[in-house]
């Protein structure tokens, strides 16, 4: 019998080109189009569906839509508003593939009769006596596994990336010769399933406006601020501070008093962080690394491994502390770690 696969597709040239090879090395190939965003007709799933509909007729494949709107609500969305309100900054692409892609997705891929489900992300997989271990892909400029630190071995288990050794622009010559109709379409960068839009306005509809002072770390008051869920860690835009002298930065968040503390200059030390704590731990191979070792980490995505020690790993707590100062370590974004290529898990900065 052949094996059934069960492709994620978002409507983007990455997952089209991934159905697409999956088709061609003969696996029964079935398209899913996740619906998990309805509270507005702003949503892109429209157009996105039909892009679908139009690559799934070029490559040859089935389509069903599954709506997990309640499930995104329930385990993504809600986490993303506590975590705003209390003034940290979530990543809710990283929940959004733990809790959906890779759960609610593949529960109901192994009910079609799934042994596997493929997405476009651009990871890799190795498989060493039964242990799979998610290393970078080979087009480190895409690479996402940052975003797919809290898979375990089961969701492992069951998942291929067939995009894992190609580099973008290839993925884009496949999908232009096989006259896929996503083959120019742009990368989406907006929030996850939601999209792209004023992400003030947005907030504002769920989290009430609490404006307040700017203040600089001695107490001077330099301007007022619209709510402190709409500024992160080391912003620069938007914070409407004039002025001789360099750049305003926001350093950091005094909530009890309402105040954004902001401070000029890309290298001001209260940007700068040797060490973080992080908790909510997963790791990938279903233990902790050793702790007397040195290891790479990100606490951004768009950002080269550093180097780092673990100097606590106890009760789902972690301490790092890196050989140079990171900066703007923002509380709610994940620190994640590596071993070379290997991604070995993390957790979310505290």
């Amino acid at each position: 019998m052949t094996e059934r696969v069960v492709v994620g597709l978002s409507g983007g040239v990455d997952s089209s080109v991934a159905a697409l090879l999956l088709k061609r090395q003969g696996f029964d190939v079935i398209g899913l189009f996740m619906r998990n965003w309805e509270d507005d007709a702003e949503c892109p799933a429209k157009q996105d569906f039909l892009d679908v509909l139009a690559v799934a007729d070029v490559i040859g494949i089935e389509v069903e839509a599954v709506n997990f709107a309640r499930e995104y609500k329930e385990r993504v969305f809600s986490y993303f508003l506590s975590e705003y309100q209390a003034g940290r900054t979530p990543n809710p692409d990283v929940l959004c593939n733990s809790e959906i892609k890779f759960k609610a997705f593949l529960d109901h891929a192994i009910g079609l009769g799934a042994s596997k489900i493929a997405t476009g992300h651009y990871a890799r997989l190795t498989e060493t006596n039964g242990e799979f271990a998610l290393c970078k892909a080979q087009d480190l400029s895409k690479d996402q596994t940052y975003f797919l630190y809290r898979l375990n071995q089961a969701q492992l288990s069951k998942t291929l990336f067939p995009l894992s050794s190609l580099q973008k622009t290839e993925v884009r010559e496949i999908a232009r010769k096989a006259a896929l109709p996503t083959h120019a379409k742009k990368d989406s960068t907006g929030i996850c399933f939601i999209g792209e839009r004023d992400f003030r306005e947005f907030l504002s509809r769920y989290l009430p406006k609490q404006p307040g002072d700017m203040e600089t770390p001695e107490g001077r008051l330099v301007g007022k601020h619209e709510g402190l869920m709409y500024y992160t860690l080391g912003q620069r835009q938007g914070l409407g501070i004039g002025g001789p002298g360099e750049p305003w930065y926001v350093a950091s968040k005094d909530m009890a008093r309402n105040v954004l503390i902001v401070v000029q200059g890309h290298d001001h030390p209260l940007l700068l962080k040797n060490t973080l704590n992080a908790q909510d731990l997963n790791w990938i191979a279903g233990r902790a690394p050793d702790a007397s070792r040195t290891y790479g980490a990100k606490t951004r995505y768009r950002q080269q491994d550093a180097a780092c020690h673990i100097t606590h790993l106890a009760d789902d707590q972690l301490a790092l502390e890196f050989d140079a100062a990171q900066w703007a370590v923002t509380p709610g974004q994940s620190v994640v770690m590596y071993d070379g290529e290997t991604c070995l898990g993390g957790g979310i900065i505290s």
